[in-house]
């Protein structure tokens, strides 16, 4: 359920592919994404997407009593996305919502196709968000924004994500994987120390 491809020039692409659970997370699934994260540390690039038409719903409904939703695996995965020494870009093939928010708000670049949805309905929910995501979002989008999406609960569309920076490009269907790829070049001609150096100005 997690597809994991290394490209020759060491781009390093991870797709979840769970389409039939609109790709929603399981344990099992969220310690191989561990595991490939943590092995990434050699990778010049990474890109982290989805197949189908939803990039993850978040938590595993059927495993949420299990302890899922709180699980310190989130945190441990988005830590380790946030440390990776290369450019990280989430290329966003449809809806992100819960859980799934930590891995993308790691990532340094973040692409949506048009008819991508973002929700974070911790409020709703019962559960508080992982530790890192309100300090990143606030980053992001700014404190204000940052609350319509984790007190009042609000769903944004690809066009609304864009205005309020969650997202920084929104490319078609099509070209969502090229246009990661492509967004990486700079950086796969750089030196890995060179790279590190721009990344932690950048913090």
């Amino acid at each position: 359920m997690i597809n994991f491809e290394k490209h020759k020039n060491d781009v390093w692409e991870i797709k979840i592919n769970r389409p039939e659970k609109a790709n929603s997370l399981s344990f099992t699934m969220l310690d191989e994404l561990l595991s490939i994260v943590e092995k990434a540390k050699g990778a010049k690039g990474l890109i982290l997407t989805g197949q189908g038409k939803t990039f993850s719903a978040g938590a595993d409904l059927s495993e949420v009593k299990s302890g899922l939703a709180t699980s310190p695996i989130w945190e441990k995965l988005s830590k380790n996305l946030k440390e990776l020494n290369c450019v990280t870009i989430a290329a966003l093939n449809g809806t992100v919502a819960g859980g799934a928010f930590g891995m993308i708000l790691a990532c340094d670049i973040r692409i949506c196709v048009p008819s991508s949805k973002f929700f974070y309905p911790v409020m709703k929910m019962g559960y508080l968000p992982q530790p890192s995501d309100p300090k990143r979002l606030i980053d992001l989008i700014g404190p204000g924004r940052a609350k319509l999406l984790l007190i009042a609960g609000e769903k944004l569309d690809a066009r609304k994500a864009y205005e309020f920076g969650l997202v920084d490009e929104v490319v078609t269907q099509k070209n969502l994987t090229n246009r990661a790829h492509e967004l990486l070049a700079a950086s796969l001609s750089a030196r890995s120390d060179h790279v590190k150096g721009v990344k932690r100005l950048m913090i």
